[in-house]
């Protein structure tokens, strides 16, 4: 037998308790729900990398948890990974069919993101702000690192989480999800980053999170989908600009072939694009790059 405290044990860390994938499904995999198989593996390469080979032969509404990721991606093919147990960290297989026009897929990510911060404010009590396209972000106190469960955050913005959307098979969109839940401040991998717990979460419990997340996302794709994927129309579009942190910002925008415009973020479009207000008076939309902050929103 195993002895508990072994390093490759399921309960080696007992703050870190592994997820419930029972009644993890017992909860979310109803007949009428979206979810239609969930699965948790103990360790993978990337969630997205296993669901998107599988993609042609399993329905909409496929769930892949890994305890661990040891090849985690993020935008721009980015590696990251995290201890054991100490986050959620997990894909979903979207399949919008033809009543969602292609061009609106791109949408899929900031309403990934939208669901994320609506169910994490339920459930952690922690409001997570988006900053475009696709981080999460939290709010540490300055003067603690770790704060009391339902403390009010006043402090630094850091990154907590991050969500990639990739086509997967025929017809499908495979959609990662990471997010730190337990990480302590000495197991941050770099100085912007941060967890829900150093955010005072009220609750770290990643079965209550996960379960959160997955109906909020459940929620809001099928109202953008009743809406054929309309941002307007769903409630998307503005949903998302009232989370996102990068709007009211002073930003430079790091573009694809290293080009780089700066400029105030003034708005998402109805293409998901974020519009830069630039010095010369020009509206520019930026469809993809990675997004600096560079002076905080005008309280």
């Amino acid at each position: 037998m195993t002895p508990p405290d072994a390093s490759d044990s399921r309960w080696s860390d007992l703050d870190r308790p592994p997820l419930n994938a029972t009644a993890l499904r017992r909860a979310l995999l109803r007949p009428d729900a979206l979810w239609t198989s969930l699965d948790v593996v103990t360790a993978t390469g990337s969630t997205n990398s296993d669901l998107a080979a599988k993609a042609d032969g399993l329905g909409e509404g496929a769930v892949l948890v890994a305890e661990e990721q040891t090849a985690g991606r993020g935008r721009l093919d980015r590696r990251w990974s995290a201890p054991a147990r100490s986050g959620l960290f997990f894909s979903v297989l979207l399949k919008p069919g033809a009543s969602v026009p292609v061009e609106r897929w791109g949408w899929l990510p900031l309403l990934t993101g939208v669901a994320v911060a609506t169910g994490l404010a339920r459930a952690a009590g922690v409001d997570t702000a988006l900053k475009w396209p696709n981080d999460l972000l939290v709010t540490i106190p300055k003067d603690s690192d770790e704060p009391r469960p339902g403390e009010a955050p006043t402090g630094e913005e850091r990154k907590a989480g991050g969500i990639l959307a990739e086509r997967a098979g025929a017809d499908g969109v495979v959609v990662g999800i990471g997010l730190n839940v337990t990480l302590r401040a000495d197991e941050l991998p770099v100085p912007g980053a941060g967890s829900l717990a150093l955010a005072g979460a009220v609750s770290t419990d990643r079965d209550t999170l996960l379960r959160a997340v997955l109906r909020s996302l459940e929620q809001w794709y099928g109202s953008w989908r009743a809406a054929s994927g309309d941002p307007a129309a769903s409630g998307l579009q503005e949903a998302y600009a009232a989370a996102c942190a990068t709007l009211g910002r002073t930003v430079r925008a790091e573009l694809p072939g290293g080009q780089s415009v700066e400029g105030e973020a003034v708005a998402v479009d109805g293409d998901g694009r974020l519009v830069l207000a630039t010095s010369e008076g020009v509206q520019r939309p930026v469809a993809a790059g990675d997004i600096v902050h560079l002076r905080p929103a005008a309280p």
